[in-house]
């Protein structure tokens, strides 16, 4: 080979590459490596499910479209929430939006790593499929979190009610994923404007249900018996329901027993005023300044539990949900709201 032709062949190539290169970089192929696919067991938390659900909820009075889930978001989100438990990475000249050098992703220090070349807001793509940047916002307390307080002041603060209502900074934007997780004192949501290719996640324990071919036909058709003729009643008598152990009565004295067309209504029984007997409250937040407490309780009250109130006992503001001095029905009603929050617990008076 004379030394022209290596030489044409050298260009040919380099030709080659910065064609290969520039294409790359118009399809997004060449921005960052690929990251790993979401795990197919991951899922998402109810009180996940029900934030998620509530920053729509909140989206659609404001007369926004809602945000799909994102299954690839919702994993960044849950790696950095637990991170950010565990391991501290918002230490010094870092903040919350710091990654620690404890697992299997690059550890960023955030703002003092960030450049033009290297963002924190490339997680996502460094940790899933997820194709584009995206952003987060974090919430942090010294107790366990409760999902009506993280919503509260996402929606009071400016900074963060931007992100949920495409105001501010980010007005224009669209978004087009969402990605919320809680874990212990922290919860975080992240923003993207690219749709998910993973699609949405679902809610631990209840994985989605395959979807039935209509078109598939059962092989043997169900016979359907013939309706029955009522019985004509004979003059005088009533009709009895099976089952009824009423004694035979005249018509116009009987009253009819209608099973299970209307609910069982459970009516606490009245105490004698005289009674000393002790009330039981659920607390689900304590410790808390007295504006804290109060704007808990409006929000509370506008949603699921209108009978919440401040509690104040030995200089301590406790937020409750439900009272009662029926030791048995506050326990049941405990459990229903121990699904909402973890730690709630009696307070006995």
């Amino acid at each position: 080979m004379t030394r022209k032709n290596f030489r044409d062949l050298l260009i040919l190539a380099c030709v080659l590459i910065v064609n290969s290169l520039i294409s790359g970089l118009v399809s997004g192929q060449m921005v960052s490596r690929q990251g790993p696919a979401v795990p197919a067991n991951f899922c998402i938390h109810p009180v996940e499910m029900d934030l998620y659900h509530m920053i729509n909820e909140y989206r659609k009075q404001q007369g926004l479209a809602p945000i799909p889930l994102s299954k690839s978001l919702s994993r960044v989100a849950a790696l950095h929430a637990k991170d950010l438990f565990l391991n501290h990475p918002d230490q010094g000249a870092c903040n919350f939006h710091s990654w620690s050098g404890k697992g299997s992703w690059t550890p960023f220090c955030y703002p003092k790593d960030e450049t033009k070349k290297s963002s924190v807001w490339d997680k996502p793509r460094e940790l899933t499929r997820y194709p584009s940047k995206a952003y987060e916002i974090v919430y942090w307390e010294n107790n366990p979190l409760i999902r009506d307080t993280i919503i509260m002041v996402w929606k009071t603060e400016a900074y963060f009610n931007n992100f949920l209502l495409n105001t501010g900074k980010w007005a224009g934007k669209t978004w087009n994923a969402l990605g919320i997780a809680v874990y212990e004192n922290y919860a975080c949501a992240w923003f993207g404007e690219v749709p998910d290719p993973e699609g949405e996640t679902y809610v631990c324990g209840s994985p989605p249900v395959k979807q039935v071919n209509d078109t598939v036909k059962p092989a043997i058709k169900p016979v359907i018996p013939p309706p029955l003729k009522p019985k004509k009643p004979k003059p005088g008598k009533a009709i009895l329901l099976k089952g009824d152990s009423l004694a035979k009565k005249a018509p116009d004295t009987l009253t009819a027993k209608f099973a299970d067309s209307v609910p069982e209504r459970k009516v606490t029984p009245a105490l004698p005023k005289d009674s000393a007997t002790a009330t039981y409250f659920i607390i689900v937040k304590t410790n808390l300044s007295r504006e804290a407490a109060d704007k808990l309780v409006g929000v509370l009250r506008l949603g699921e539990y209108p009978g919440a109130m401040v509690q104040e006992k030995d200089g301590k503001l406790r937020v409750s949900v439900f009272e009662s001095p029926d030791k048995t029905l506050v326990m049941t009603k405990l459990k229903e709201v121990k699904k909402t929050y973890r730690d709630a617990w009696l307070l006995k008076r």
